[in-house]
């Protein structure tokens, strides 16, 4: 179920990504972690306890948001413009044994 559900700016165009495999839409001036809120209810797993984590000052300023391509760049999250064909691996929903 989706952290976020969109209230404005349902009038852009869309924008087609793929999330941990899956496609998405996203919308024009959307970041990256806008659009992926608005899919599913975390962006990522901690490194400590395996909790779900949404980002957390959502500026830029902690380490909270980072995702990756499926080409290995990193990227912060609430600072990086969604853009059509991206392909993000955010590790998100990794079964933990």
């Amino acid at each position: 179920m989706p952290l976020l559900h969109r209230i404005a700016r349902t009038d852009h165009p869309t924008i087609a990504f793929v999330l941990d495999g899956i496609p998405r839409e996203g919308r024009h001036g959307d970041t990256l972690l806008t659009a992926i809120l608005e899919a599913t209810d975390a962006l990522r797993r901690t490194e400590f306890s395996h909790a779900p984590r949404a980002g957390f000052c959502l500026m830029g300023a902690c380490q909270d948001c980072w995702v990756a391509l499926e080409t290995g760049e990193r990227l912060r999250a609430c600072s990086t413009p969604l853009a059509p064909g991206m392909r993000i691996v955010t590790g998100a929903r990794e079964v933990i044994r």
